[in-house]
């Protein structure tokens, strides 16, 4: 295929041409997620050339996802995100190297994923990947863009660069109070669709470098899409962050909180003991109980454990307690909670009630 004429439209702008166009073409991108923020900029990197793409995503499609994951389509219901983005991209863009992970990004594999790659993407949707995300560039040195979106808000920056703050001087660590996932708390495809375009359009100056451009880095970029409202923010870097006010082999990678265990729907349902010995309770809201719950769970929800965790009452007749919501975010938070004020053997539900839903239809 004639390079030259597909990417005409873009390398006659002075500030790509030739030389940009070439240093996209030798560019190694990872992108972690291929969900809403993953999909639109994996489409805008593959579309302007990026030589090589790499996509970390041990999910599988869902229906719905579709409303703003779209690379998609219904057809692909139950695949592999990874791969099939990777196929969706070779058809848009054939000339390119894309490479699939279909596997959890871990403190474990973290540093080999990233090792190859210029630039990282972060298309998460949980703070404990985006700080695992942040760490593990800081070791490498590698650039992140950062993206993230609820409702109708979104922004964007870019983290990484010398002398720079990071993802740590932003958030320090984890707030207090639960933010949930899109999930969870919803979400306007089209956002998605904004925030992830502006994510790919960032790495591009990142990329090509031309002296007009001048990327996110040290700023947050904030919309609104309610009113179109945006402002641009200065993210002061800390002199004592947790993570970049350290020589790079002093960061220590961690992804999961280290007083909250986790489990999955097979190892509970495949282990008659643990199914046995455990007490299964739903800390989402009552609306969402009665929309549907684990047969034989009982209610508690987040927002009343917030107020008091002393309303948990340790089941007598059962040795530990699995705490689930709808993805696994909020039954973590709540097992932190209720591991800090004393109690033991408490363990969140790894992807929540859609993960035992489906193992359980598989």
């Amino acid at each position: 295929m004639d390079t030259t004429t597909k990417y005409s439209r873009q390398t006659i702008l002075a500030e790509i041409g030739s030389e940009g166009q070439e240093k996209l073409v030798n560019a190694k991108i990872l992108c972690i997620g291929a969900g809403g923020l993953g999909c639109p900029a994996l489409l805008y990197l593959a579309g302007a050339g990026i030589g090589t793409i790499g996509i970390v995503d041990f999910d599988k499609i869902e229906i719905s996802n579709l409303q703003r994951q779209i690379l998609f389509s219904v057809e692909d219901e139950g695949k592999s995100k990874a791969v099939a983005a990777r196929e969706r991209l070779y058809a848009l863009n054939p000339d390119i190297e894309i490479k699939a992970y279909d596997e959890e990004l871990t403190a474990e594999n973290v540093l080999s994923l990233f090792s190859s790659y210029d630039v990282i993407i972060d298309g998460t949707d949980n703070f404990a990947a985006k700080f695992l995300i942040n760490d593990a560039a800081l070791k490498l040195g590698k650039l992140v863009v950062y993206g993230a979106i609820q409702g109708f808000d979104g922004q964007v920056s870019v983290f990484g660069e010398k002398e720079a703050p990071c993802y740590r001087c932003l958030h320090p660590q984890e707030p207090q109070s639960v933010i949930m996932n899109c999930a969870e708390a919803g979400v306007i495809g089209a956002v998605a669709g904004i925030i992830g375009t502006i994510q790919a359009l960032e790495t591009i100056k990142l990329i090509v470098g031309h002296e007009d451009f001048k990327p996110l880095s040290g700023r947050l970029w904030l919309c609104d899409t309610r009113t179109m409202d945006s402002r641009i923010i200065t993210i002061p870097k800390k002199h004592d962050c947790p993570a970049c006010a350290k020589a790079p082999e002093e960061i220590i990678l961690q992804y999961s909180s280290p007083i909250c265990t986790t489990t999955t729907a097979k190892e509970i349902i495949c282990s008659d003991p643990l199914l046995k010995q455990a007490a299964l309770i739903d800390v989402r809201e009552l609306a969402e109980w009665e929309q549907g719950h684990i047969e034989g769970a009982y209610h508690l929800p987040l927002s009343a454990l917030q107020i008091n965790p002393e309303i948990y009452e340790p089941p007598q007749d059962k040795q530990c307690c699995i705490l689930y919501c709808q993805k696994g975010m909020r039954s973590r938070k709540a097992a932190e909670i209720l591991a800090q004020a004393g109690f033991t053997e408490i363990y969140s539900l790894r992807g929540g009630y859609e993960a035992w839903c489906q193992y359980q239809a598989d």
